[in-house]
Parts: structure tokens; sequence; C-alpha cells
């Protein structure tokens, strides 16, 4: 389907569901002397910052911060950025978007992943990193920031809410906004997230064309197909890979869902059985699967910052089986960093979403709304259509949306019908960037950080 056949129709659309502020206060934090800031002190400025694991459209995202803000005018500031996400504000790097050129603008909203730099850093709770978060209003304090965009996905909406709730417990007037990002899709409180429907439609693409190139070579070569794909706890991305198929028994033959047990037994009898009738078997798995005693298929030993296992090496312990006791020629591959990168192949979707989300956070920052995640929300009609809307942070934090039951076919091994009408419309129409010599036109940033005005800080 091609762009002009879509006929999407976004509606912008604020519902009430935070806590509002009656408007920038006077503060003097008792840990913060000679510091104060009220509204005769002018406009106040906003801080956004990138979190977790990027994706192919954050950057539309914080290009639509930018450009909201700078077309608001009253109360609302500059747009400065954290470099390195949180990191970089407790450190006091910070980037002034007003001296970004329109040319880096223009490329910034088409470019992938995380151009202001992102983390993977977990702050304790106020009673227990108090230093940490008094830093964070000290940042603010120093450089009249009474708004605080959090860009990230369930880890960083817990963070947003920390110092959402530190700043009220200090008398300091910040108001906390949740942008939602992740290409996971697991968000709690909002229909889709930014970030899934670009990696859905990469991963439908790339399972279809290795599909055809596994059955061209299957009288004579590799009989099974292998794609690992990411999705912890929840299998939205190993579902989106069955959206390219066209007919009953089209590729992928088999998708493994961290919501299903894994079943070693049943999973060699349907390849087999795939491969006796097909010729060959295309198998999508999520690196979040798991066995019969709850644990993940392939764990290793380290955990990230926010204490998570690391994972990873599904694809080759099902090559392993499969090759063991079923003797076929097999061939695998983990999608890792190439699904969440892929902005060449974004879904247009995905990228009006994710400039959506950005206009949306300027709008409700300047109707006083704060402590909530701005959310998607799908309209019922044809065709389809989506608002903008806010949930309270405290109900997004470190909570998981997984793929419904539903979704899934009767056998645990494909998708449904209605799990493919819901998915379907988030892979819609193409966003293509600019191409320059053959590849894409992506933007490296070489920011200049506007002067400090505190003390040194080390935030690791």
């Amino acid at each position: 389907m091609g762009v002009a056949a879509l006929n999407y129709r976004f509606v912008f659309r604020f519902v009430n569901s935070g806590s509002e502020r009656a408007g920038m206060l006077g503060w003097r934090g008792g840990g913060f002397p000679g510091v104060q800031m009220t509204q005769k002190a002018g406009r106040m400025n906003i801080l956004y910052a990138q979190s977790g694991g990027v994706t192919a459209v954050i950057n539309a995202t914080a290009w639509a911060v930018i450009d909201a803000a700078h077309k608001a005018g009253g109360g609302m500031g500059r747009v400065l950025v954290g470099r390195d996400g949180i990191v970089g504000v407790l450190e006091e790097r910070l980037i002034d978007t007003a001296k970004m050129t329109p040319t880096d603008l223009a490329r910034l909203r088409m470019t992938p992943a995380g151009a202001f730099g992102s983390c993977r850093f977990k702050l304790g709770t106020p009673e227990t990193d108090p230093v940490r978060y008094g830093r964070i209003l000290k940042v603010c304090a120093a450089h009249r920031i009474g708004y605080f965009f959090y860009n990230g996905g369930g880890d960083s909406q817990d963070t947003a809410q920390k110092i959402a709730s530190f700043s009220r417990a200090q008398g300091y007037p910040l108001k906390v906004i949740g942008l939602p990002k992740t290409i996971d899709n697991d968000l709690y409180g909002t229909d889709f997230s930014p970030g899934y429907g670009s990696v859905a439609k990469y991963i439908a693409t790339s399972t279809l064309e290795a599909a055809l190139d596994v059955a061209s070579m299957s009288s004579t070569s590799t009989k099974v197909f292998i794609l690992e794909v990411m999705g912890r706890h929840a299998g939205w991305i190993a579902a989106a890979s069955a959206l390219s198929q066209r007919h009953p028994g089209d590729p992928p033959h088999l998708i493994l869902f961290p919501e299903r047990i894994f079943d070693p037994e049943d999973f060699i009898a349907r390849v087999r059985k795939t491969v006796e009738s097909q010729g060959f078997c295309v198998v999508v798995a999520s690196e979040g699967i798991r066995g019969a005693n709850g644990g993940f298929i392939a764990e290793g030993s380290g955990q990230d910052a926010f204490g998570h296992a690391q994972l990873g090496g599904v694809a080759p312990a099902l090559a392993g089986l499969i090759g063991t006791r079923l003797g076929y020629k097999y061939h695998w591959a983990v999608a890792d960093y190439l699904q969440r990168a892929a902005r060449h192949l974004a879904s247009k979707t995905d990228f009006l979403a994710a400039m959506a989300v950005g206009r949306a956070a300027v709008r409700l920052a300047r109707v006083d709304l704060g402590e909530v995640m701005v959310t998607l929300e799908r309209l019922p009609g044809t065709p389809t259509r989506f608002r903008t809307g806010s949930v309270p942070l405290v109900e997004v934090a470190n909570r998981e949306r997984t793929l419904p039951p539903d979704f899934m076919s009767a056998d645990g091994y494909g998708i449904s019908h209605r799990g493919r009408l819901h998915l379907a419309p988030l892979i819609a129409g193409e966003a293509y960037p600019p191409y320059r010599a053959g590849t894409p036109d992506y933007l490296r940033l070489s920011p200049t950080l506007i002067k400090k005005r505190l003390p040194p800080f080390g935030a690791r």
C-alpha cells in the first residue's frame, strides 16, 4: 500500500488525567540556598532527554518538541537537551537546541538512534539517592528549567515519576512529562509506543526476504532458518514477523513468544512436519522465550544497568537443537541493533506518532499538566485514527503490557486474525530519509555544550 493510499488521520486531543499545577510558583529549596525562581524571572526552559534503548524514530519526537516549543511562544523558553540522557543532566552537559541550524534540525527528525545520546542509568529512590535528585533540581534551577520531558520506556517513566515526586516534595515547580518510546511496545497505558511500528516493519520485511532466500535453496541446501528478535517478556516484535504473510502456510511457519512456554519436543515435531510439507521452515523467536521451569532458554551471566538479565543466544540454541535432533542444515541470524536502527525502512505511521507525542508534550506543559506520560489512543472506525492523551506516570512506571492471548493463534505458533488487524496499521506507509551518494544522509551531531554554572559532579 502506498503512502497516498493510507488516508490516515491523527487527532490530537488532550485528556486531563494528570495532576494540574496552578503555575510556576516562587521556589527557594531548603537544600539550595540563594536560588529563587518565579514567573517574573521570565520564560521557563524545557529540558529534554533520551533514555534507554533507542529507536528509528526517537529523534522525530525530539524534533517535534523543539519545533512545537519554538512555535508556542508564551511561557515556553529554550529547549535544552541532556547529552547522554539523565547522566548528562546530572553532569550539567546540556545542549542548547537554539544553536542548531535549520538544516541540522531537518535532518534530525529523519535520523535513527539517539542523536543527543542516550543512557542506561538507574536512579535509586529519592530516599536512598537524595544527592542525585538534589543535583537534578540544582541544574534545573541554574538554567531556569520549568519543564522536564523524559523520552523512554517503562524504566524511564519510573525515573520521571521519581523526579516529579522529589521536586514536588521540595516545592520546586517542575512539570515532568514522560514521552513514550520503546521498540518492545510493552509500555502500559498507551495503545502503542513510537518505535514499535518501524521495528515491526523491518522484522516483517526481513522475514519475508530471508524466507524467499531459504525457499530458493531448500531443495539442496538450507532447510531451516531462525531469526532471533528482541522481546524479553513481550512478543510484540516476534508477532510482527507474520505481517508479511499473504496466504496460509506462508513464512514464518513458527513464531516463539515469551508469553508461551517453550516445549522442545513439540517444537522439533513441528519443524519436522513443516519441512516435510513445505520443503523448508522459517522460525522467528523472541530472545525471552522460557522453558517449563520458568528460566530463559538463553541467558547470559551479566545484568544491565536496570538489573535485567542479559539475553541473547536463542537462535543458535534452537539451531543446535534442530541440527542434533533432525540433522537439517540450518542458518540463523540475530536482528539485534539492526532492527531498531533501520530508519531507511521506517513506518510512516510510526514516524507521525513519534512527532505527535513530542508536540503533545509541549501542549500539555502549556496547560500546566505534569506527572503524566503522553499516550496514543486508537479511535474506532475506518480509516484508523489516533489521538494523543495522557496517563499519570505512577500508573505507567515499571509496568509491562504483554501480547494479549487472543492476538496469538490457537496453537501458540502464530498470530490470530484479531492480532493481525491490530498490528497491520502500525507498519503502514513509508517515510524514507534523504539519501546522499547511495546511503541515507543522517545527522551526526557534534554539539557545543552550554556553559556550566555549577561545580563538577560525578554522576557515575
